[in-house]
This record gives structure tokens, C-alpha cells and sequence, in this order.
């Protein structure tokens, strides 16, 4: 099997198993299952980034959230404390996801473990890799889920909202830094007046 048919191989999985999800998004005119075009805005914000991405990482930024509908949130209660167990449990799953396809693909063990890493983000900051799909997932959801989130979470108060949005800077690298604010310009104004209030004072 040739390197394109392994990617090939691993991508088509990928998008077959979040094809399942029985949530859904609106995408432009189109309804697609939620975690399939999860994936295909990370794909897209992947090559915004890096002209050309590695296997690697097409496939760890297509994985992101594979399946992700099958552990819920309220499974882990409420509190940040719980959401951080919820995070850390989503990644170890999509690690193992990703591995498991990616080895039924012809890809090495170096390979698929690396993606295993990638996906559980436990090499943030050292790892380039892992930062740039930190910086690709922080892109998708400033530009498809920021507007929402704010809409379905109107119980917060501002120092939450800045905290938010200064955790996902804090998050991200030069690259994505810029790449955030060029998309800012395009935003409502009543988020672009947050975005620009949290980075007034980032340490805050």
C-alpha cells in the first residue's frame, strides 16, 4: 500500500465512523453529522496553517473528536474540575481511535503511537506537533462555535467570558495568534469587543 493509499485508508475511516453521529450540524446549506464536520473544519484550518501537513497530522486533526458523541459530558458531572476528567477521557479514546484505524492501515507502530500522542496533548508546549492541532482546534472554534457558546451560555458574567477567551490565547502560538486576529475582523461586534478587552490585559 503507498503512502497516499494509507492516508487515504486512514481519512476514509475516520470520516466513517464520525458519519455515525446522530447529532448534526449546519454547514452553509448542508446537514452533516456534528463530529464529521468537526472534523472537515479542522482539516480545512490544518492546511490554513501548515501549506502541507504530514500524514501525521491530517489524520491526527481529522481524529480530533472522532466518536466523541459516545462519552458524554454529563457523564462527568458539573465543574471545571469534572470537565477537565471529561477532556482527558475524550482524548485517550480518540488516541486509541485513531491508533487502532491507522494500524489497520498499514501505518507503523512509531506512527500511529505518535498520533496517540498528538491526540491526548500530553506533549503541549514541547511538542510542535501537538501545538499546532492546539492552534487548529482554537481556529475552529473561534470561527464556527465561539458565537454559540456565547448565545447557550448567557448565565456568565464578563470575568468569566475574559478568562475564556484568555485561556484559548494562552493556548496558542504567534501563528495562531495571527491567524485569530485576522478572523476577529469578521466577527460580531459584540465578540470582537471581548476578544479585544481580554488582550488589552492578557496576564489578567
Amino acid at each position: 500500500m503507498t503512502d497516499q493509499d494509507r492516508l487515504s485508508c486512514a481519512l476514509d475511516r475516520i470520516d466513517q465512523a464520525n458519519r455515525a453521529d446522530p447529532n448534526t450540524e449546519q454547514v452553509d446549506s448542508e446537514t452533516l453529522p456534528r463530529e464529521y464536520a468537526y472534523s472537515l473544519h479542522m482539516t480545512r484550518w490544518l492546511f490554513a496553517l501548515e501549506a502541507s501537513p504530514s500524514e501525521r497530522m491530517q489524520i491526527a486533526c481529522r481524529a480530533q473528536h472522532i466518536e466523541r458523541w459516545t462519552i458524554p459530558r454529563s457523564d462527568f458531572g458539573e465543574g471545571r474540575k469534572n470537565y477537565y476528567l471529561w477532556r482527558q477521557a475524550c482524548g485517550r479514546m480518540h488516541g486509541r481511535r485513531a491508533a487502532a484505524i491507522m494500524a489497520q492501515c498499514g501505518y507503523p507502530a512509531e506512527e500511529y503511537e505518535r498520533v496517540q500522542t498528538i491526540l491526548t496533548k500530553r506533549e503541549l508546549r514541547q511538542d510542535p506537533d501537538t501545538q499546532l492541532l492546539e492552534d487548529v482546534a482554537c481556529m475552529v472554534f473561534l470561527e464556527r462555535y465561539f458565537a454559540r457558546f456565547y448565545e447557550e451560555k448567557a448565565e456568565y458574567d464578563r470575568e468569566k467570558w475574559l478568562r475564556i477567551v484568555r485561556r484559548t490565547w494562552g493556548k496558542m502560538t504567534p501563528r495562531g495568534h495571527e491567524a485569530a486576529l485576522k478572523l476577529a475582523e469578521g466577527m460580531p461586534a459584540h465578540l470582537l469587543e471581548l476578544l479585544q478587552e481580554a488582550l488589552a490585559d492578557p496576564e489578567a
